[in-house]
């Protein structure tokens, strides 16, 4: 069914809706520089100004007009932004310091604008986005010549290509476009009078640009570029308050296709008169369920005809409606504010009386319902006489539809009369009408229309043959009989009727559930997709099954040849030289090619470009099962949709990778500096006492007394040691960043690991008492090497940080299956902020100046060489609060795997 007419379009809602909060925006736009857009812009300026409004003038360029720098006078004006360019200052848009000010409406110049490299945007309309995205009105201007969609137009005319454009989209969101016109005569007068350029340059300008020729063509560009966007603000307006159509402000030709073999002749004829008329024109079909049933064909004949009319300039569009097909045309037509129809009148040839039979009602429907419209009927000439046997197929297709139908018709209504026979006697007569009823709709369930039809006449034949009096006669003797008979015939059909259209209903829902499944499926798989491989292959699937085809996705080697990298059913398909041409045109035209395109045609595959926003990464190959079905509107849509999902999924992909390529950048970034910070300091530290002690031994003359030569070899040994564990941290982390770490596990006594550790660093640990409570018969089962060097980092670390005299406790405990070892000092502590960090690489608690130095990986590999064995590691204050205590929890050795032979 159609949309009730006089309701607002709920699209049209949403989008004044999503304007809400932003600012408004106003362009002023001229045929030619001069025609006074920015003068007109600065007198709006002060009549709003006079209004209340708080107006601050961004930027407005002059170009030397005193009458417009008088403008300005009273204007607050915000300062700009100089920025270097090519050894000079170059004053552009201070676009912070308008967005910290933040006026009810700000003056921005020249919409087209290409801002000086180092800002923000690269374009002035892109910081005018951005004051609209704040909620700041925006007054602008811009030239004809600037649209991009006009820009090869312009050049034609005028022989000059500008190279500053605003994108058509961009200029359709502002919210009111006012034409500054001037006349060719004016403009040349004002140059002549050294108002739009300095006398010298006039006289050239008016040879070139400025020639009257070229002004009167931008004229008529500019002002029909205005009266489209007047037109384009009555079609939203009547769309958001729901008025009925049509309101003849501007002239718009709406032609009606079937799928009649004369499609295409009503698409030349309408854009004949389109041109006339010099309107814009649109081409509609409306796709009912019947539609499923029409030969190749006829299916074609609409989708060359809708291609066609695209190529020929006009819009193509394809409707669907479960029935009344007139009533859809011509609610669109209402909702396009269209003025003129065009309707082919219905000829009997090529298609015969079944085909006048479905197309009248719509063409006499559509007459009668379009008063409020100009319409024009055109009786193409038939092409059906030079294409009989295509046309004898397709009759013979029908009669072999028909001819299923009647006989399937045959077998209800006998199987009906089966069922009915017994009970003639038993029930009223009327009552066995109820068996017939059942078989006309299941008759009309399985083949339409025409099937319900057949099984009226048959159902009511057989009812009157076999239960009417006189019996096996087709004669009736009783009034009551034939009142009887003609209520069934028509309870038959109306039941048939209702069969039919519930048939082809539930076909359409079927098709639309199927349609919206696959599309949710994709949409699914692709946004949980975590690798492009993935997407692509949910592209290739949803293609075919949704279209019925086989697809087939190439992207670029690194040596720039398409491969195939997806398909389906198979990846791997036979392309023929053809194809492989359409494949590359699409790539590098960025257009599609091949079968049912104007490139390359005759190729097997139909090949459209994989693009996103960027560029083309590759193009899609669809093969039709059916080679009826080409390029048309509805499955441009569709793949347009794929490839719209495709590109936001690919480029999410790439955006996350470069987010994961930048952070691990940073991350190496940050392990080099803290790297060469060790190597600078912490290596060169011990470096430096070894060497110094091994300089004072060789330099020595024999002055030295032994004690002070046992010094300097103590001082020397302990310090190539300490450089030796330093090396070891630097190893095992290493070890543990690539998992090459390998565990010699076995039950030791955790004292005995203890005091290895406290042999190690005799020399560190000599200015702390350090207390033991470590009972013998506590045993872990771990790598007694690895968890050495984790208790030597700790101890390590309490003897760093901890003052003098102060002592360092060694406790372990055991609960079940676990041991906790905690080593405490009374040092000045960990904030409980950093309990959680101090264990992070290269994380050191920040101290002041007199901290000891340190590169901060001894804690994070305690928790790497713990958390190896399945331990766990803690940082908590020490006893009263007072210093820290690590607490490192270790798997204890199970009974049966204990020795007995530990000291």
């Amino acid at each position: 069914m159609s949309p009730e007419p006089d309701r607002p379009d709920p699209d049209a809602l949403l989008a004044e809706a999503r304007k809400a909060g932003r600012g408004r925006l106003k362009v002023f736009l001229g045929a030619a520089p001069g025609v006074g857009k920015t003068y007109a812009m600065l007198e709006e300026a002060r009549a709003r100004r006079t209004a209340g409004v708080e107006v601050v003038v961004a930027l407005v360029e002059t170009h030397g007009r005193p009458e417009t720098a008088a403008l300005l006078e009273g204007l607050e004006q915000l300062p700009r932004r100089e920025l270097p360019y090519k050894g000079r200052l170059i004053a552009e848009l201070d676009l912070d310091a308008l967005l910290a000010r933040r006026p009810q409406l700000a003056l921005i110049d020249e919409f087209a604008h290409t801002n000086v490299p180092g800002s923000r945007h690269a374009k002035r309309w892109q910081d005018i986005m951005e004051v609209l995205d704040a909620g700041i009105d925006v007054v602008t201007t811009v030239n004809i010549q600037h649209v991009e969609s006009l820009n090869d137009v312009v050049a034609s005319i005028t022989g000059v290509r500008v190279q500053e454009t605003v994108p058509d989209d961009v200029l359709a969101r502002a919210d009111d476009i006012e034409l500054i016109d001037l006349t060719p005569e004016a403009l040349a007068e004002r140059l002549k009078e050294g108002k739009v350029y300095v006398p010298d340059q006039a006289g050239l300008a008016l040879d070139n640009f400025f020639s009257k020729g070229n002004l009167t063509a931008l004229r008529e560009l500019a002002l029909r570029t205005a009266a489209s966007r007047v037109d384009a603000d009555v079609l939203a307006w009547m769309r958001s308050h729901g008025v009925r159509g049509p309101w003849p402000t501007q002239d718009r030709l709406l032609v009606c296709l079937s799928d009649a073999p004369t499609a295409k002749t009503l698409v030349r004829a309408a854009r004949r008169m389109a041109d006339r008329a010099r309107i814009p024109w649109i081409a509609v079909t409306v796709l009912t369920p019947r539609h499923e049933s029409l030969g190749g064909e006829a299916r074609e004949n609409l989708r060359a005809a809708l291609r066609l009319a695209e190529t020929l300039g006009g819009e193509a569009v394809q409707l669907h409606a479960e029935s009344d097909v007139a009533a859809e045309l011509l609610a669109y037509a209402r909702k396009r504010n269209v003025t003129r129809l065009v309707i082919g009148r219905p000829r009997t040839a090529g298609w015969g009386v079944v085909a006048r039979w479905f197309r009248e009602p719509v063409f006499r429907r559509l007459i009668d319902g379009a008063g409020d419209f100009e319409v024009t009927v055109v009786t193409p000439k038939s092409e059906a006489r030079r294409r009989k046997p295509a046309v004898a197929a397709v009759l013979a297709r029908r009669w072999r539809a028909w001819g299923q139908a009647a006989f399937e018709t045959a077998a209800v209504i006998t199987i009906a009369t089966a069922v009915a026979w017994p009970l003639w006697r038993l029930v009223p007569l009327g009552s066995l009408a109820v068996v017939y009823l059942f078989g006309v709709l299941l008759i009309g369930m399985r083949h339409g229309l025409a099937g319900a039809l057949i099984g009226a006449v048959a159902g009511f034949l057989a009812y009157n043959f076999f239960f009417t009096r006189p019996y096996f006669t087709f004669a009736v003797e009783q009034e009551e009989a034939i009142a009887a008979l003609l209520v069934f015939l028509v309870s038959a059909v109306f039941t048939g009727t209702l069969a039919s259209r519930l048939k082809m209903q539930v076909e359409s829902m079927r098709a639309s559930q199927r349609r919206t499944e696959t599309l949710y499926d994709f949409a699914r798989k692709i946004a949980s997709a975590t690798k492009a491989d993935d997407v692509l292959w949910a592209a290739a699937a949803h293609i075919a099954t949704t279209l019925n085809c086989r697809s087939l996705i190439l992207m670029p080697d690194p040596d720039g040849r398409l491969e195939q990298v997806q398909g389906h059913p198979s990846i791997e398909e036979s392309l023929d030289p053809r194809d492989e041409m359409a494949a590359q045109w699409a790539f590098t035209r960025n257009e599609p090619a091949g079968a049912g395109t104007d490139t390359l045609p005759t190729a097997p595959w139909l090949f459209v470009p994989l693009a996103t926003a960027k560029n083309v990464i590759g193009v899609v190959g669809v093969w039709f099962r059916d080679r009826s079905q080409t390029l048309d509107p509805e499955t441009r849509r569709l793949l347009t949709a794929v490839e719209d999902q495709v590109a936001v999924a690919v480029e999410r992909l790439k955006l996350t990778a470069d987010l994961e390529a930048s952070r691990l950048e940073a991350e190496s970034e940050k392990l080099r500096a803290a790297l060469l910070n060790s190597v600078s300091h912490d290596l060169r530290t011990p470096l430096v006492s070894v060497i110094g002690a091994l300089t004072g031994l060789a330099d020595d003359d024999g002055s030295l007394d032994p004690e002070d030569r046992r010094e300097l070899l103590a001082t020397a040994l302990d310090e190539a040691r300490r450089l030796d564990r330093f090396v070891q941290n630097l190893l095992d982390m290493t070890r543990l960043g690539y998992g090459a770490l390998t565990l010699r596990r076995a039950p030791v006594a955790l004292r005995e690991i203890v005091g290895r550790a406290r042999a190690d660093l005799a020399r560190p640990l000599a200015g702390h008492p350090v207390e033991v409570d470590v009972p013998r018969d506590i045993h872990v089962d771990v790598d007694p090497v690895l968890i050495g060097q984790a208790v030597i980092n700790v101890l390590e670390n309490a003897a760093k940080y901890a003052p003098p005299g102060t002592p360092v406790r060694i406790a372990a405990t055991t609960n079940g299956a676990i041991v906790t070892l905690t080593i405490a000092d009374r040092g000045p502590g960990i904030p409980p902020e950093d309990s959680e960090r101090v264990f992070d690489l290269f994380y050191r608690v920040r101290q002041g100046d007199g901290q000891p130095a340190g590169t901060g990986l001894g804690l994070a590999i305690v928790r790497g060489l713990v958390e190896a064995h399945g331990g766990e590691v803690k940082a908590r204050p020490g006893e009263d609060g007072r210093g820290t205590a690590i607490e490192l929890i270790l798997p204890a050795a199970l009974p049966e795997t204990d020795t007995g032979d530990f000291p």
